[in-house]
């Protein structure tokens, strides 16, 4: 299916020296817009919290993770300004890898954290710390406090799923992982803000424990998501084989060049690798003639047909070869 063009005289935004469709330029100004929808909630929501923190080992792990979570949208924030630059003589894939950078950092920021307050809430739990909550005057009438951080947090948990489920759709379109990523995370935010509150809760009916296992969930979950990212974002830097959005399986515009570029009347066989640059592909497919050597019109048409297969797909090279080079193909099948 050819990619969508940009409509004449329409303002247009570029990844490098790729041109985005008019679906993908709307995608990225929407998401632009709902990371910065997410940086001004979060620091309501992270201010809200610190006033309300006490000795609360839960309502510390929130807060420390609403912090965390300006990392994701800034990064993505960041990162979306750097590759519109051109590519360089010393940059000639242009700036794309600054998203897996972005990813990186990001992830790491939530492994160390995760694990720090882990470390933290268990030796709470250990020393078997009893955190208390004390209360405040409300027109003559004494108000405890833990109602109140219930309340906030509870209030904290809706938006933040509303905006991941929104990006996430974004996420696709874009094939962005950074934004991706910040979408899961705000799709499960609810859970630390429950988790949070039933600690609270806990110590309200004398449960002095429930606080710090509440903040062990909370951390646990800080890590797992930091782990995961790391894993996927790591990988993707090393020029794993290109992979769908969310990394759940391999990415299949590959096989859909093979399978054309083999169709040909004059292409015995093909075979491409695929490399993630963050947003866009660098596209290496070596082909094998059926005949003589292709002439230069007939690789440039099968050049631009595969191009405009997926908008990802610009930085593209075809290189006629006898055989396939196993070196640059591993797993190829013995018919090869």
């Amino acid at each position: 299916m050819k990619a969508t063009q940009s409509r004449p005289g329409s303002a247009t935004s570029r990844f490098g020296h790729t041109e985005l469709p008019e679906e993908q330029h709307q995608a990225l100004r929407k998401a632009i817009r709902f990371e910065w929808i997410t940086v001004a909630f979060l620091a309501v929501s992270t201010a809200m919290i610190y006033l309300l923190l006490g000795n609360s080992q839960a309502m510390k792990a929130a807060w420390l993770e609403d912090v965390l979570s300006f990392l994701p949208p800034l990064s993505f924030l960041i990162a979306a300004r750097v590759i519109r630059k051109r590519p360089t003589e010393e940059h000639p894939y242009g700036y794309h890898r600054a998203v897996g950078v972005a990813h990186v950092v990001a992830a790491v920021a939530l492994s160390v954290m995760g694990a720090y307050l882990i470390v933290d809430s268990g030796i709470s739990l250990l020393t078997a710390e009893h955190p208390t909550i004390g209360g405040f005057d409300f027109f003559g009438q004494t108000i405890w406090l833990g109602w109140v951080m219930i309340i906030a947090m509870l209030l904290t948990a809706g938006p933040p799923v509303y905006l991941g489920h929104k990006k996430m759709k974004l996420a696709k379109t874009l094939h962005d992982k950074v934004l991706y990523a910040d979408a899961d995370m705000n799709k499960a935010d609810w859970q630390t803000a429950v988790a949070a509150a039933a600690g609270i809760a806990g110590i309200g009916i004398g449960w002095w424990w429930a606080d710090a296992v509440a903040a062990l969930i909370i951390s646990a979950s800080i890590l797992h998501d930091g782990i995961r990212n790391t894993k996927a974002a790591v990988t993707a830097l090393m020029d794993k084989r290109a992979r769908t959005y969310d990394d759940a399986k391999p990415h299949p515009l590959g096989d859909e060049i093979d399978r054309y570029l083999s169709g040909l009347d004059w292409v015995e066989t093909a075979k491409s690798r695929i490399r993630d640059e963050g947003h866009v592909f660098h596209i290496e497919t070596f082909i094998v003639p059926s005949g003589d050597m292709p002439t230069l019109k007939q690789l440039e048409t099968a050049r631009q047909a595969c191009i405009d297969l997926d908008w990802k797909a610009k930085d593209m090279v075809l290189v006629p070869v006898s055989t396939l080079p196993a070196e640059f193909l591993p797993g190829l099948s013995g018919e090869h």
